[in-house]
């Protein structure tokens, strides 16, 4: 009966165009975050791409979580919103790290292994983006959203392949003669690995909702 009656009161739509807006600024954040590992003097432009798109994300998430706070009726459970909108932020955050830690070691080239993996979030970013709106009428899209869900999940999983492979060939390469050039380059695999899972977190975000929702 509480269901049906919910199902009748007005919801807050602008729940969901917050959710495209943060998934406008995860996309653009790791558009800009692959150019930049294409390296030479395009970083520091494409780090204050990141950067700008980090505060975007910060904006739409400020909102949505005002918006839980003073709206009656929500779309969906509450801390299903908060969750899904922090691990959202947490995955562009993670991207601010990741170029951080590159202008911070003055870090110019980088490996075909984390441009990979650059391509990776890339993805990520466009399956999440995909996957919000359907959020609008969830019992329409259950299969649809749990198929973005587990393929989110299959590139985190070839992300830590990469990841893997990428830092043996470094240490081979560095570890012995160019210490900390390994030192900085287990650096931004560390960042790139931790950005993929933190899209595994929203994945797992979506999922859950989706159960609820069955």
């Amino acid at each position: 009966m509480l269901r049906w009656f919910h199902a009748l009161m007005p919801k807050e739509e602008r729940f969901f165009d917050l959710f495209d807006q943060h998934a406008q600024a995860i996309v653009g954040g790791a558009q800009a975050l692959r150019e930049l590992l294409n390296g030479g003097d395009n970083v520091p432009a494409q780090h204050a791409l990141v950067m700008e798109r980090e505060h975007d994300a910060d904006n739409a998430t400020r909102e949505v979580l005002i918006a839980v706070r003073r709206t009656f009726i929500t779309p969906f459970d509450r801390g299903n919103i908060r969750d899904l909108i922090t691990s959202m932020d947490n995955s562009i955050d993670q991207m601010q790290k990741t170029s951080k830690s590159v202008m911070l070691f003055d870090i110019r080239a980088f490996t075909p292994h984390m441009q990979s993996m650059g391509d990776d979030i890339v993805e990520c970013a466009g399956l999440v983006q995909e996957a919000l709106p359907l959020l609008r009428s969830i019992s329409n899209h259950v299969g649809r959203i749990s198929r973005i869900c587990e393929k989110i999940s299959s590139i985190e999983g070839r992300a830590d392949e990469t990841h893997d492979i990428g830092l043996k060939d470094l240490y081979e390469r560095h570890a012995k003669a160019d210490a900390m050039g390994f030192i900085t380059g287990n650096e931004v695999y560390d960042h790139l690995e931790k950005v993929v899972d933190r899209f595994d977190d929203v994945a797992n975000e979506l999922q859950g909702i989706v159960l609820d929702h069955v």
